[in-house]
């Protein structure tokens, strides 16, 4: 066995080096289905920009990923195809001009809609995106009035309590929903026959709880009339408004024209720039537009649009994994990949500071180009690539002690960690009538983020194993722990995700693997093993809220549970072994499971295929297996 593992980690080594970019990062694919690529050709079109060959390119991405029944998934298992995806493949395709609405797939595809609900049933960006383009009406009333951009962050609800991914997308949304904007061209296609009921074509169904909406609407407005004074009538204020929001988006641009490094961000922004007099030819309309093309990546030689680059992320777990497996810390890959990060680290106060003001600047975000949107996990994740290099190399030292004391100050005052800013957890959102607004409005503890930082802060720091900080995390966790002994992982697919977090940062802070929370947890992991030796999940947890198997094995959630249970075991038991072997016959094979996505952005409409999990994982789990076990696995 200990053969086997070590030419696999050879395999792993060798082909990730060779994979490492010029400037030392590794950019590996952020993949996200069809969705982007089908609004860059709605985006192009609408802006008439003739990109012609992009948009045969994407088009042909489209055609390829069509199921045989005429619809589009999200993932593999999620039944016969995904409404709002397949309207929105259908309408790209359409629009592109290399698709004829009387093309067999076309007619397939349509058929699909209209027999699961038509245009009626799709799902709330989808509509948003169908009003911008003239295919529906706005609503009458959306449940944010504008001028809520307003509201100060002391007062009990406010732009700020909404998570900045969601923000980013908020912000433009509220000014095109405020102006009604819509952009049509000579070749825009006519949906109709896409509608079940046309009537609804005027959007009085846009949302689901029209009640609820005017509800939000009403107390939301009246929070704005405190605001309201004898120097400014209500007019006054949506022209305030409304140049808040302008100023809020020019503000968060970067050097590659985008919003934020978001691709629906952009998206918005650029019709938002638009309703407010930007002309197609603007600019900051051409740099946005340019920004996103960058994005495209090519995957089994076809085009794809990102929603965003993985770099900075795929380079810390990269550089990390390889130091794990044997790699110096003066091999110049490493030396490249952490002069890399280095370079990456960001100075700029964020949006994060309105709930953290008393820190300085010195996290890491997850895109190549993202200098003001720091996250948790990025930096933790790039001062472990740095950890080794600090004695020796110049500029390090003050990078780390920036990095760590940000990732600790972020913190939430119930003991976990979230993503990108402090206290950003109010439930009361949730009763939003937003899609997936539990996913975009809140940024709350998780036990992956948590997990995770309390892994970084026992084995790559000197915090006292004590310390308030680390006490209170581990209490968070022991709360959050569900009846099975599984945890929920935000970021990732989900339970094996959120599990193996969980259960590595706590032994890392000095937890006791015979304690009942962790022998709940390796048991869950020991009860839901295949046959094969592997885990694998499925996409559908995130919305049963519960553990779905997905009767299949996949690398990633292999190595992550093995990670867990390595972490958690004195000895290499027969479910350690079982799953090692999984990982060195099954490495190099292909099929529908390596492509499952690992990653989710929002639960049942936004999933990510990471390109570099299949190789990052599984070599972090033999190479801890190897440290640990490698007298045993002789």
């Amino acid at each position: 066995m200990k053969q086997w593992v070590l030419s696999e980690m050879e395999r792993l080594i060798n082909l990730l080096k060779r994979d490492q970019s010029q400037d030392g990062s590794w950019d590996y694919a952020f993949e996200t289905g069809v969705a982007t690529d089908s609004y860059m050709i709605i985006l192009l079109r609408s802006l008439e920009i003739h990109e012609e060959k992009l948009i045969q390119a994407l088009s042909e991405r489209i055609v390829s990923k069509q199921e045989k029944n005429g619809a589009w998934k999200l993932f593999y298992d999620e039944g016969p195809g995904n409404l709002s995806a397949t309207i929105e493949a259908y309408y790209g395709l359409l629009y592109s001009g290399y698709a004829n609405s009387e093309d067999p797939n076309m007619k397939k595809a349509e058929q699909f809609i209209l027999q699961h609900g038509g245009l009626n049933e799709a799902g709330m960006f989808t509509k948003i995106m169908l009003a911008l383009t003239g295919q529906q009406a706005w609503p009458k009333f959306f449940p944010i009035p504008l001028e809520a951009i307003l509201l100060p962050v002391h007062f009990p609800l406010n732009l700020y309590d909404i998570s900045v991914f969601g923000r980013a997308n908020m912000v433009p949304l509220l000014l095109l929903a405020h102006e009604k904007y819509q952009l049509t061209t000579p070749q825009t296609p006519d949906l109709s026959h896409l509608y079940v009921h046309f009537d609804e074509r005027s959007g009085h169904h846009f949302f689901r709880e029209s009640d609820r909406i005017l509800e939000w609407r009403n107390y939301l407005s009246s929070l704005t009339k405190a605001l309201q004074s004898s120097f400014y009538t209500l007019n006054h204020l949506e022209e305030i408004a409304a140049e808040q929001a302008k100023q809020y988006m020019l503000k968060r641009i970067e050097s590659d024209g985008t919003f934020l490094n978001y691709f629906s961000a952009t998206f918005l922004m650029i019709f938002a720039f638009m309703s407010q007099g930007f002309s197609k030819k603007d600019k900051k309309i051409r740099n946005a537009v340019n920004g996103l093309k960058s994005m495209a990546t090519l995957i089994d030689g076809r085009v794809h649009m990102q929603y965003t680059t993985a770099d900075v992320w795929n380079t810390s777990l990269i550089s990390y994994t390889l130091q794990e497996a044997g790699v110096s810390e003066k091999d110049d890959v490493i030396q490249k990949a952490n002069r890399y990060l280095l370079s990456r680290q960001q100075f700029k106060y964020g949006d994060w500071v309105v709930h953290n003001p008393s820190t300085s600047p010195g996290g890491w975000g997850f895109s190549d180009l993202n200098t003001i949107n720091p996250d948790v996990d990025d930096t933790t994740a790039s001062l472990r690539a740095i950890q080794k290099i600090l004695s020796y190399q110049p500029g390090f030292h003050q990078a780390w002690e920036r990095g760590t004391q940000w990732g600790m100050s972020m913190q939430n005052t119930d003991g976990g960690w979230p993503s990108f800013e402090r206290n950003v957890d109010k439930k009361i959102l949730n009763l939003l009538p937003v899609q997936g607004g539990e996913f975009l409005l809140l940024d709350p503890s998780t036990a992956d983020l948590t997990g995770r930082t309390l892994e970084f802060l026992g084995n790559f720091t000197n915090v006292n194993k004590n310390h308030s900080a680390i006490a209170r995390g581990i209490e968070w966790l022991r709360k959050k722990q569900n009846q099975n002994g599984s945890w929920y992982g935000r970021w990732g697919i989900c339970y094996i995700y959120g599990t193996w977090a969980a259960v590595t940062g706590l032994i890392a802070c000095g937890a006791d693997s015979k304690a009942p929370m962790l022998r709940k947890a390796v048991q869950w992991l020991k009860d839901i093993q295949n046959e094969d030796g592997g885990w694998g999940e499925s996409c559908k947890s995130d919305t049963e809220k519960r553990y779905m198997p997905l009767k299949a094995s996949t690398l990633t959630h292999t190595a992550w549970a093995l990670d867990a249970l390595i972490s958690a075991s004195s000895s290499p038991t027969p479910a350690i072994e079982k799953g090692i072997q999984f990982l060195i016959e099954k490495g190099n094979n292909k099929n529908w499971t390596h492509n499952y996505p690992k990653g989710q952005g929002m639960g049942g409409a936004f999933y990510i295929h990471y390109h570099s999990y299949r190789y990052i994982y599984p070599l972090l789990a033999l190479s801890h297996y190897k440290h640990k076990f490698q007298r045993e696995a002789v």
